[in-house]
């Protein structure tokens, strides 16, 4: 288990940005050391509110800055959308990020890992690009030869008990599924604010 950065970033940003971070012996510590913080420092600038809530959303999908970056100028050039909600859309349909929602992988970056791997098919063909950005009616599947491996042992009993987003589909038995619709932010929860992560690029 990782005891070191992850867990200081994870109190940085909030225990969302890792699972693994999501405990209530966690919660405690992060607690303390929030308040350790708001007695030692005066009030947060707007800058580095924008700064804290754009790290959140970028380590949260596990993107490095540049490919984060990218995806905020496609969502402030797209046309007959609002930002916010194109940049959710273009987070949210990674292929990785898909693979996790779905429950075939603990975390996102072991969905990242699962993909590289080659244990996934996109449209019937196999792909190792965590960064493929799906589309509406696109069909998943665990290859054949995969689905007795590694933590998909056991698939069936664990799905049984995780919600899949509403705009997802999937068959436990077969291990098939598509995208149905494009995700909103009522149906795939954002990892922060994006509104203000937009503005941190465009102040």
């Amino acid at each position: 288990m990782i005891t070191g950065p992850r867990y200081k970033i994870a109190k940085r940003l909030g225990a969302s940005v890792f699972e693994k971070a999501q405990t209530q012996k966690f919660a405690l510590s992060a607690d303390r050391s929030a308040k350790n913080k708001r007695r030692g420092r005066g009030r947060a600038s707007e800058y580095s509110k924008q700064m804290l809530e754009k790290q959140k959303v970028r380590v949260t999908y596990g993107l490095p800055e540049r490919q984060f970056r990218n995806y905020v100028r496609k969502a402030l050039a797209a046309h007959g959308a609002k930002p916010v909600e194109r940049l959710h859309e273009l987070l949210e349909l990674r292929l990785d990020n898909v693979i996790w929602r779905l429950g075939l992988a603990p975390t996102r970056r072991a969905a990242r890992q699962m993909v590289a791997h080659g244990h996934v098919l996109v449209g019937g063909k196999k792909t190792r690009i965590p960064s493929r950005t799906l589309s509406v009616g696109d069909q998943i599947a665990v290859r054949e030869g995969s689905k007795e491996h590694g933590t998909l042992i056991g698939f069936n009993e664990r799905f049984l008990e995780r919600p899949i987003a509403r705009w997802l589909s999937w068959n436990p038995k077969t291990m098939e599924g598509s995208v149905l619709e494009r995700p909103t932010v009522a149906s795939a929860d954002p990892a922060g604010d994006l509104g203000t992560v937009l503005s941190f690029y465009t102040r």
